[in-house]
């Protein structure tokens, strides 16, 4: 059985290569990425699709309460898809982490570890670490203490760090170290300690006072993170702030990942740093990349958010709300693109016309599934013998400036699979388009 969902090659400003090989240029760095779905975690996939589709909306909840309003173009289950690296000197740890785009801290579980409400969740991708003997606490002072903290002035922290009032003013408090931070997310939550050491990729490149988080308490969170997001604190800002060829730049391509053994599994490709050309060879054909510009956020500067000029089914042209194409100077507005939600979330207006036209189209051939909408969480859903490419209308994104359109494929937007064959029900194929109602506007 292979499950696809939602995958789509990913550009931060620029696009690159699918190619899946390590390799190391001057300008730019690949690393695989692996998934940690299995069939002891989703047994059939209306359980895998109904998971996916509930942490979606908690997460996309929790951005629209705690981040302020905005939509969630979603493109892959990030939480599914982890990079692994190597931290300390002289003895090392390899770990594992989630790889995030809708945060910019990296953090991971620390001995002794404990975590609360995780009974259901995906076990530890790799033990607790043992901080190695060059690891050291990031002070009080420092400004990654300040970022972790949400930009509290380094003068509070250092007297909840207890530093005397003397010391604080003459700037003296580098022996005491920045105060535990909590971190939330949609489904989650942690405390942790700031620590730096060294971090080793996989190509051998080599980050010297790596920021990082250490927790050894968490809420719902068995698997540390590694947050992509903008933030001096990300991942990425850490490693270009050490190797500038790399230009704070990376994309990557979710590939379609498999529950057969007899499959061969693919890594997915992450690439750091720059690609100068705009077209490249796919084969025999020559493709030209699409660009849009990010939107900056003043409330959220860590969200990647670009505007949506709206969607096209078919032939129809859907509008997108006026909200949906900018960013507010209260942080209101634009598309969020974040990793870690499954599914693509629309404002209801936008989820409602979208799914109308679609269904106009479709249900001419195809029975609405309504007991797989009920299992899945997926609207709306079809039975159909053999699907005609005709019949299921393209999807397409308008992006903001200079005609930025991208037509996705329509196993992007379209997750087909088999339903029954339990001797239960009849054995039928079925499909289900993959966007879901982020409710009203607000």
């Amino acid at each position: 059985m292979v499950v696809k969902v939602t995958p789509l090659c990913l550009l931060y400003w620029l696009l690159i290569s699918t190619w899946w090989l390590m390799v190391s240029t001057s300008g730019m760095v690949l690393i695989p990425l692996t998934h940690s779905l299995s069939k002891t975690q989703f047994t059939t996939p209306h359980h895998l699709l109904k998971t996916t589709s509930t942490r979606s909306a908690t997460r996309f909840r929790h951005h629209l309460h705690h981040r302020h309003k905005q939509v969630s173009v979603p493109l892959s289950p990030g939480s599914d898809y982890t990079l692994s690296f190597t931290l300390g000197s002289p003895s090392s740890s390899t770990i594992s982490l989630y790889l995030d785009t809708g945060s910019d801290l990296v953090w991971l579980p620390c001995s002794p570890f404990e975590c609360i409400l995780c009974e259901s969740k995906t076990p530890p991708l790799s033990p607790p670490l043992n901080l190695s003997s060059s690891a050291t606490a990031v002070p009080c002072k420092s400004s990654a203490c300040s970022a972790a903290h949400s930009s509290l002035h380094s003068s509070d922290l250092c007297a909840i760090a207890r530093c005397p009032l003397d010391s604080i003013e003459m700037s003296e408090c580098n022996s005491f170290p920045c105060p535990p931070f909590y971190y939330a997310y949609g489904d989650g939550s942690l405390i942790g300690r700031l620590y730096k050491d060294s971090l080793t990729l996989p190509n051998s490149l080599s980050v010297q006072n790596f920021t990082f988080g250490c927790s050894h308490t968490t809420l719902g969170e068995p698997v540390g993170v590694a947050g992509f997001g903008f933030g001096r604190l990300s991942l990425p800002a850490q490693l270009s702030s050490v190797s500038p060829q790399l230009g704070n730049r990376f994309s990557y391509c979710l590939v379609s990942h498999s529950f057969d053994s007899n499959r061969v599994r693919r890594p997915s490709p992450l690439i750091l740093g720059r690609y100068e050309d705009k077209e490249k060879q796919f084969g025999n054909e020559l493709v030209e990349f699409v660009y849009t510009g990010m939107l900056s956020n003043p409330k959220h500067p860590y969200f990647y958010s670009v505007g949506l000029e709206g969607i096209s089914v078919g032939k129809r042209n859907i509008p997108a709300p006026e909200n949906l194409k900018r960013v507010d100077r209260r942080g209101s507005g634009g598309m969020v693109v974040d990793s870690g939600t499954t599914f693509t979330m629309l404002p209801a207006s936008l989820y409602d016309s979208v799914v109308t036209a679609f269904d106009h189209r479709v249900s001419r051939f195809y029975k609405r599934a309504n007991t797989v909408e009920e299992s899945t969480g997926l609207s709306p859903c079809y039975f159909y013998n053999k699907v005609v490419a005709a019949k299921v209308p393209a999807i397409t994104l308008h992006f903001a400036g200079n005609g930025s359109s991208v037509v996705l494929p329509r196993k992007n937007y379209f997750y087909e699979f088999v339903d029954g064959g339990d001797g239960v029900r009849e054995k039928r194929k079925v499909g289900c388009l993959m966007l879901m109602n982020g409710g009203d506007e607000e």
